[in-house]
């Protein structure tokens, strides 16, 4: 690794991966804005279709995303009537996320564009490099990371 006064923006891996998620995410909600979804909207519902109802908790895990994330997402959603949040069978204080039918049907349509963004960006990226991508980055989403080690030379800010 570079040391500190060698260090470029080029070697920081998280803002290598935040830029490139932002760009791919940008390219991906431009092709599907006909759908009128958002690429995390979309995940949404894909996750929804996939799995059945979800609590918010759980629903949130699956997308590696934070609660608060999370609900500011699903807003625009069940405004739209695309999903309902209501009390889990199971246990009345949990709440679930639900797909709906108008849900269901939205996803159907956004799918199209969705399975249109993935082969733009195959052919563009290279199919080969598009699955190396995706293998490296559900590598690094299973990872646990753990909590950084506090240094012991780090500065404090006590009183």
């Amino acid at each position: 690794m570079p040391s500190g006064k060698d260090l470029s923006s080029r070697d920081c891996t998280c803002l290598a991966v935040r830029q490139a998620a932002r760009h791919v995410t940008q390219f991906y909600d431009q092709c599907m804005a006909p759908a009128g979804l958002r690429t995390t909207q979309f995940s949404i519902l894909a996750r929804l279709k996939r799995r059945g109802p979800l609590s918010i908790n759980a629903l949130a895990a699956d997308l590696v995303m934070d609660r608060t994330t999370l609900g500011r997402n699903i807003l625009p959603l069940e405004r739209d009537g695309l999903v309902a949040i209501r009390p889990s069978h199971a246990d009345r204080r949990i709440k679930e996320v639900n797909l709906t039918g108008a849900g269901a049907e939205r996803y159907r349509i956004a799918f199209r564009y969705w399975a249109e963004a993935q082969a733009d960006f195959d052919r563009i990226f290279g199919t080969a490099r598009a699955a190396e991508l995706r293998a490296l980055t559900h590598a690094v989403a299973a990872t646990d990371l753990g909590t950084p080690a506090v240094r012991s030379d780090a500065p404090t800010t006590s009183d």
